[in-house]
């Protein structure tokens, strides 16, 4: 099943404003109609579908992005001018080793879609089967 994968799709209350928003750290625009836009940032791709109601407030729409340089994505947030706070949107959440294990950081998009952003590990346990 090479080439398999899965996408995260996420509601947008403002297609333009959500590709404007993730272009700000690196994303571009794969695919835009009047029901659907696809962003790319390297191999990590997020697909938005309109919803003109959708409240950020109440929103529990979230994701993972799994990648290789967590400082190199964190540091182009920053750059782009997202907020590191604790309410509001949008606004980020500082990297940090998690009961996991895992460093991770959160991005929480002008919509209320939270995006945990997870360093990538070097190795990995294999799959038990």
């Amino acid at each position: 099943m090479s080439g398999d994968r899965a996408v995260p799709n996420l509601p947008s209350r403002d297609l333009l404003a959500t590709s404007a928003f993730y272009a700000r750290f690196g994303f571009i625009e794969s695919f835009r109609d009047e029901g659907w836009m696809i962003l790319r940032r390297g191999s990590v791709e997020l697909e938005f579908f309109p919803v003109s109601g959708l409240d950020p407030w109440t929103s529990s729409f979230r994701c993972s992005i799994r990648v290789a340089d967590l400082d190199e994505l964190w540091r182009d947030t920053i750059a782009a001018g997202i907020p590191i706070g604790k309410t509001g949107f949008p606004r980020l959440h500082e990297p940090r080793v998690e009961r996991s294990g895992l460093r991770i950081a959160y991005l929480v998009d002008p919509d209320g879609n939270q995006l945990a952003l997870i360093a990538e590990p070097h190795t990995r346990a294999p799959c038990a089967r």
